[in-house]
């Protein structure tokens, strides 16, 4: 039994294209599923991207909304260990002797009536985002996504 286990597939587009999908659309700053679907559409190289299925926004949204966001959460975190390994050895331009981190806590703000599980506050939703970055390289060392508001 999978750790994370998923729905069947939606009809041609499978968890990986999801994920392309999506990365894509944060990367290129894409503010909708229309929005995703049409610029994909319009870019000849999806297949190079790795796309191999059929992205709609009918597809997305269902895949969005049925698989367990914790498969990527898990997957993000074997990419930040990864991308460490990579990058051991680069400068960043500061000259530290000791191990040094910088802690942040954002909070993205999201609309309550789509987003009713994200219940920041009584008249809010929003998540909020902790990374913790080690100063000595370009890539976060922990990432953790939380619904829960600082404490006052």
């Amino acid at each position: 039994m999978a750790l994370h286990p998923m729905p069947r597939e939606s009809r041609g587009m499978t968890a990986r294209d999801q994920f392309i999908a999506m990365a894509f659309a944060q990367i290129t700053f894409r503010e909708s599923l229309r929005d995703i679907e049409a610029c994909l559409r319009g870019c000849a190289h999806s297949y190079a991207m790795g796309i191999r299925g059929n992205i709609t926004r009918t597809n997305l949204a269902y895949a969005n909304e049925h698989r367990d966001w914790r498969v990527y959460e898990a997957l993000a975190q074997i990419l930040i260990r990864k991308a460490r390994r990579l990058y051991v050895g680069d400068s960043n331009g500061l000259d530290l002797d000791e191990m040094v981190y910088a802690v942040d806590a954002s909070t993205i703000d999201l609309c309550l009536s789509v987003f009713p599980w994200a219940h920041f506050r009584s008249t809010k939703a929003a998540i909020k985002l902790h990374t913790q970055i080690d100063l000595t390289g370009p890539i976060p060392v922990f990432v953790r996504i939380t619904d829960q508001p600082s404490p006052r």
